[in-house]
């Protein structure tokens, strides 16, 4: 009776010790960090990195140059947020120029209309919610010094080049103010990802990038007000994808379709840019894999 006893102690502690091995195997199993898959994107070149170290996440062709669109005008207002004693409350007359300039360009408009007194605040939104090509010529022109208008665009676009080499980066040149350049107006997903995560160090890009819609009013020639159509912002992650705060779309024929993102999810944000994907749906599907991926990591 006894030898039986004995027997049947050791097969329980056999028993048990084989269980705690099993499951010790699954606990060191569960803490193990487990590395997503690298995912795959319809763009030609796309880069995210940790915003707050500054640890690339993921990279394709990011340092290969290519036509940047209206992803340019994040260049555009980080130059106008920098001006010195820069007052948001200013009012810019809006010109003729800047309503012909964008039926001759067939370009994205904030719908301005000539003759309206409108705050730089406002033509900020007008720049980055609707993207418009008529705000960035008035910013353009008001930041810009020199006697005519085409001196004043020329000396702004040299601030914006002047801030890109600020950064330290080389693969980085502007010669237009809205991104419909003139055969020189190129970036990367890496120097774009730099300028969009330098810009929203300020408060006002921030507010401004994470806003999904925006309605001015604006004081006519004739003094009274007016209020301006609701812009709506043309990054269709805002509200769609958990976390995101900005940041800029793009097109063209020679750029297809781009965009800068950022979100930010239990205190991490990650920031990046897809360049030349292929309709504006994948390059909101293309951003939403990198962003998941870089969250994962």
């Amino acid at each position: 009776m006894k030898t039986g006893i004995k027997g049947m102690r050791r097969t329980v502690t056999v028993t048990l010790t084989a269980g705690a091995l099993l499951a010790g195997g699954a606990f060191a199993g569960q803490a193990q960090a487990v590395t997503p898959p690298t995912p795959t994107i319809a763009a030609q070149g796309g880069y995210v990195m940790n915003n707050g170290t500054g640890t690339t996440l993921f990279k394709k062709a990011a340092d290969t140059r290519r036509s940047t669109g209206s992803t340019t005008k994040i260049m555009t207002a980080k130059v106008v947020l920098a001006q010195p004693n820069l007052n948001l409350d200013a009012k810019v007359t809006i010109q003729m120029a800047y309503s012909d300039y964008i039926v001759s360009k067939n370009a994205s408009s904030a719908r301005l209309i000539v003759g309206d007194k409108v705050t730089v605040r406002q033509l900020l939104y007008g720049l980055m919610l609707p993207s418009g090509c008529d705000a960035a010529y008035a910013l353009a022109d008001k930041f810009g010094t020199g006697t005519t208008r085409a001196a004043r665009v020329k000396s702004f676009i040299g601030k914006m080049n002047k801030a890109a080499a600020d950064l330290g980066l080389q693969n980085t040149h502007f010669d237009s103010f809205d991104g419909i350049g003139n055969g020189a107006n190129y970036s990367t997903p890496r120097d774009l990802t730099k300028i969009a995560s330098s810009a929203m160090k300020n408060s006002t890009f921030r507010t401004i990038v994470k806003t999904k819609s925006y309605t001015a009013k604006t004081v006519t020639k004739t003094g009274g007000t007016r209020t301006m159509g609701t812009w709506t912002n043309t990054n269709t992650l805002l509200g769609t994808y958990s976390g995101a705060i900005g940041v800029k779309t793009g097109s063209g024929p020679e750029a297809k379709y781009c965009l800068v993102f950022a979100a930010t999810r239990n205190s991490k944000t990650v920031i990046g840019t897809v360049l030349a994907s292929t309709s504006a749906t994948q390059r909101a599907t293309d951003a939403k894999k990198l962003m998941d991926y870089g969250f994962a990591k």
